[in-house]
């Protein structure tokens, strides 16, 4: 069987929060964001990694499909940026598609492939990283305009394509309450849109960036509560009343 060879940081068995059951999550290596929140920031380096091929991937997956199956789970590829390495994820798209696999695709649409329509067929559900409305300061904490994930979200929508719309909330940077609003405004022009998650800046990965000997800004930033979870649900969702709780 044809293989096609991708750089992997690591991959999760059974996950359960990047997509609906049982997920074999694989982790691509290469990002060109530099979100300043960022809990892998060793998924950065594009030659970072190790390089693996589709066909060893798939024999591993095949020892879990029991459990997706029986949890409509399936398998979840994400980063790092997984579009940076669009080939490895069609083939293996492609591979999990002839076994009747759930695929999902977990990406911030900043990278937007010249062949993204054949990922798009073969894809289920989209993972969409939305860091921020604005695109000012969508620059400012990642490095590079939100104009590509904007133009994706759109794309998707016009394929029907479901999606999951993820925003980390970051105490100070992107937790204002006017640049939720337009969140909310922007995922109610989308009709694909079947989940939305606000997930909390967390620490756990402070010890990557010292380790990496990178500057951490966000040292002295606390997680947001649980109240400041719920309020920023609130306010994402107040445009589309289906997802509100």
């Amino acid at each position: 069987m044809i293989s096609m060879k991708g750089r992997i940081h690591s991959v999760e068995t059974c996950g359960t929060v990047d997509g609906p059951g049982l997920r074999y999550i694989v982790f691509t290596q290469g990002c060109p964001l530099r979100c300043i929140y960022c809990h892998n920031p060793d998924t950065w380096k594009v030659a970072g990694g190790k390089e693996e091929d589709t066909n060893d991937l798939i024999e591993d997956i095949k020892k879990y499909m029991s459990y997706m199956s029986f949890s409509n789970g399936g398998v979840t590829v994400s980063g790092g940026e997984p579009l940076i390495q669009a080939d490895f994820i069609i083939d293996l798209f492609k591979k999990c598609k002839a076994l009747g696999i759930h695929t999902a695709l977990d990406t911030a649409g900043s990278v937007i492939p010249a062949n993204i329509d054949e990922i798009l067929d073969l894809t289920d559900l989209v993972l969409l990283d939305i860091k921020h409305i604005d695109e000012q300061k969508h620059q400012d904490i990642t490095g590079l305009s939100n104009k590509n994930t904007i133009s994706f979200a759109n794309r998707l929508n016009d394929k029907g394509i479901p999606i999951w719309v993820r925003h980390v909330l970051v105490p100070g940077y992107t937790d204002q309450e006017q640049d939720l609003d337009r969140l909310g405004q922007f995922i109610g022009t989308l009709s694909n849109v079947e989940k939305v998650e606000i997930l909390p800046y967390h620490k756990m990965g402070e010890y990557k960036w010292k380790a990496l000997c990178l500057d951490n800004e966000l040292i002295d930033t606390n997680p947001p509560s649980a109240e400041e979870v719920d309020k920023a649900y609130k306010i994402v969702t107040s445009y589309s009343p289906t997802l509100m709780k």
